[in-house]
This record gives structure tokens, sequence and C-alpha cells, in this order.
């Protein structure tokens, strides 16, 4: 029913004047008749308005929610990223969702089509972040950093067709991590390539390899050593072998390579990166591929990919899941430079986790394992037997989490014990502790397990020390 306040004023005086002339004498009274004016006029207002049209209540293309259970996965594997990257050293750092179109602008190449631009806001033309590379290195230059180690999580978005049986989405997370600043060979890109690992190895999605882009070597030895193209193709050759440390060594052993100055130039970078993965312990992950290649314009020297060996199966096992590269990264020494007034350069190298697809990849596997999810991380609950103990439970609960406990209780004055307990064992929530009538009178607390079963009782001022320690210990 519509409000009274949005009633048009000639309606409006119409019932004043209903409403303020005498009643007739036909009316069984004022009131009745008063209230049958006010429903003839809001009745006609009703009939002005027409009905909503139907629509389907839907997420954007290429968008989707996440269910409590989901974001429970979720977390763990952002757990895992983000401690890999505090363990080795980085500070957080976060940039605004969206950034001035000239500032994303001619920084993707081909891929620049994919922005979502915003309509003019204020006088500035702004766009959705694309990834979270190029914010940083504005950052850098913005604030004049030369050396800086950081991390980032975030949401991106890409105006691309969403594939999501490969977990592509248009708007999706990305975990970032940089090192940025002028720094002897090949040490940072060495750190880069081990967090890869550390991270792949820790999220446990079985055997990967690291490839590492042979297009890209070949135009940094040719470009930047002024190695001629004909001996680059011959490092190509033995590059189309695939492998590491073996093939670098190899490469030594070819006289028309060894004795070329530029050629051993190249060579010792690509010697001396590969002696820092195997005293990282991770040289026999990372290989040369010919076939690998990345559409961001921004990369300036190698670019690697990390891939699963072993393809991952859907939920069912109908088909293998197609997912693509699981984390990639390189080094972009020119993008802060390109926000610099005076070209100031400043050498970055990084990698980006392929969340999503991760999450997909884990998503599909507990399905198929039928595993189950916790949505919240309740240790206690607080429940009675009784009823009209609704303030004994409240005084309780408020005990517990001053202590630190994560409890819960049922939001019901007399609530039956046997659902009290249903809920705890749907849950999760590993203890229970009751109070009634003799234990409020006795000064003790019944403290019960809920996967035993088994209950014991507890004088009331030890119940925190006495749940601390269980949960300790569990």
């Amino acid at each position: 029913m519509p409000q009274l306040g949005l009633l048009p004023r000639r309606t409006w005086a119409a019932l004043l004047s209903q409403l303020l002339r005498p009643p007739r004498a036909a009316c069984t009274g004022a009131v009745s008749c008063h209230s049958q004016v006010v429903e003839a006029v809001l009745t006609s207002q009703m009939k002005s308005h027409p009905e909503k049209p139907n629509f389907i209540i839907k997420t954007p293309k290429g968008t989707r929610d996440l269910s409590p259970q989901q974001m429970v996965v979720r977390e763990k594997i952002l757990d895992v990223v983000v401690s890999c990257f505090k363990r080795h050293g980085a500070k957080r750092l976060d940039t605004p969702a969206f950034e001035l179109k000239e500032m994303l602008a001619e920084k993707y190449g081909e891929e620049s089509g994919l922005i979502y631009e915003l309509k003019d806001q204020g006088g500035e033309l702004l766009s959705l972040r694309y990834d979270l590379t190029v914010p940083f290195a504005r950052y850098l230059a913005m604030n004049k950093v030369k050396k800086m180690k950081r991390y980032h999580v975030g949401k991106v978005w890409r105006r691309e067709s969403p594939t999501i049986v490969q977990g592509r989405y248009r708007e999706f997370c990305q975990c970032d991590f940089d090192i940025a600043g002028q720094f002897d060979p090949m040490i940072p890109d060495a750190e880069c390539l081990k967090i890869m690992c550390e991270i792949l190895s820790g999220l446990q999605l079985g055997d990967f390899l690291i490839k590492m882009c042979w297009k890209d070597v070949r135009h940094e030895m040719v470009a930047k050593k002024g190695l001629a193209p004909e001996v680059a193709d011959r490092i190509g050759d033995y590059v189309q072998c695939h492998g590491g440390v073996s093939l670098v060594e190899q490469m030594f052993q070819d006289p028309r390579l060894s004795q070329n100055k530029k050629a051993l130039e190249g060579l010792e970078d690509l010697k001396l990166l590969f002696e820092y993965l195997t005293l990282l312990g991770i040289a026999e992950k990372v290989s040369f591929d010919l076939s690998l290649a990345r559409g961001l314009n921004y990369y300036t020297g190698v670019i690697y990919e990390a891939v699963l060996l072993q393809t991952p199966v859907q939920a069912g096992g109908e088909q293998p899941l197609s997912v693509g590269s699981v984390a990639a990264g390189g080094r972009y020494d020119g993008l802060v430079g390109m926000f610099d007034p005076k070209g100031h350069k400043v050498p970055c190298v990084g990698l980006s986790i392929g969340v999503e697809r991760i999450f997909y990849i884990v998503e599909q596997r507990m399905k198929s394992f039928g595993e189950k999810v916790r949505t919240t991380e309740t240790q206690v609950f607080v429940a009675t037997p009784q009823k009209n103990f609704l303030q004994e439970r409240l005084k309780l609960i408020a005990e517990l989490w001053d202590a630190g406990i994560k409890t819960e209780m049922l939001y019901k004055n007399n609530p039956k014990l046997l659902t009290q307990l249903h809920y705890c064992e749907n849950m999760g929530i590993p203890l229970v502790v009751i109070i009634g009538e003799q234990e409020l009178k006795e000064g003790v607390i019944k403290l019960r397990s809920v996967a035993s079963r088994e209950e014991v009782v507890i004088k009331r001022e030890n119940l925190v020390a006495e749940i601390q320690k269980r949960l300790s210990e569990s």
C-alpha cells in the first residue's frame, strides 16, 4: 500500500474536504464515513501504480556469491598464501578498486580492451583496476619508493567472456607478491620462484612444474646482452628439449656458445639463476618452455607460469578440469618508469597466485570425497535442560566470551535440551556446558564432550581454565 505522504496534492485536498465535511445522516458514525473515504482514495491510488514486472534474481555475468562453506575453504587457501608472503618479509599494501583511466591506459597491450571503464565521476575518467601490478607501480612512482617487498590481496575486474568451468570470472581475487629495487642479479627472481613452490606445495594440489618462457629469455639476451639472433636461436635448439640445470650445463659445453662473449653472458645469468634455485631446493621444479607466452605488455624479462602435472577431476569424475596455470609472474623493470615524469626506473619482479582456479580445484576435490566444512569456529555451547534459565545462560556465556572463548547459545527462552545437543552435533561444536537447577544450587557446571557424549562436573570457578586446557590439547 502506498504511503499517504506520496498522495498527489489534489487527492489530499479531496480527502481533507471529505474529512472536514459534517457526517451525513445515512452514515452510522463520522469515523465510519471518514474511513470509507480514506479507503476509496487509497484504492484508487493503488490502481494508478502498475505492478512491477517480473525479473530473474541473479548475480551479474561473470560474478558469484560465495556461501559460508565456500568462504571457509577460500580463507584456508588465503591463509596458506598470505602466511608464505609474510614468512618472506613482505609488507601488506592496498590500493583503490578504481584508478584514473590514464593510469591504466597502454599498460596491457591487446588486453586493454578488457578494462572496465566507469562514467565521468566529478570530472575524472576512471577505470576498475585490471590487476594489482600496475597500481603497485603507480604507488612506487607517486611516493618515490625505490625499494619495497610487498604483498597485496584484492579483487580485480576484467571485461572478458567468463569461463566458469575453468575458474575464470569477470570479478576475481588476486594475491600478488613483488620485490622492487636494484639488487644483485637473479636473487629476487629466485626468491619469487621459491615462494611459488612453497605455496603450491603447501596447498597440496599435486605435482606441478614452473615453466620459464624461452621467448622472453631470448629477447632479453638479444635486446639487453646484444647477442646475435642466430646465436640465440642456437640456444633455442637446446631449449626445445626442455630442462633446467642439466640443460644449461649442456649449453656451456657447446663451443659455438661458450666462445661467444655475449652468449656466455646470457648463459652465466641462466646458470646463476639455476644455482640459486638448486640452493633453495627447487631447481627440479623449473623448466624452459618454448610454447609459453603471456599477453601483458609490461613484462621485460623472464616470465614463468606454474601448471599442475596431474589434471584434477571434477566432482563425480566425469571429465578432467581444464584450469590452465595456477600461478604466474615475471620481471617488469620498465613499468614504474612509465609513471615517473623523469622516467626513473625501479626494477621489479613478482608473482601472482591464481586463487580462483585453486579454489575451484579444491572445491571440486572436496565434493568428490564428500568432505564437510564447518562454517563457524564455535568451541563451546551453553545449554540448559530446564525452563527459565535464560539469565543464567547469559551470565555464563558472557564469562566465556570475556575469556576469549568462541561460544554460542540458542536465542530461545526455553529451548529443549535435545534440540541444543543436536545443534552442536550438526555444527561440529566440540564442547557443551550445561547449567540447571542442581548445578546452580551446588555451584558447579556440567561439561560435555559432543563426540564421546561423556560428561564431567566442574566447579563453576574452574570452568574457564578447564575449557582452555581441553581446547589446547585438541
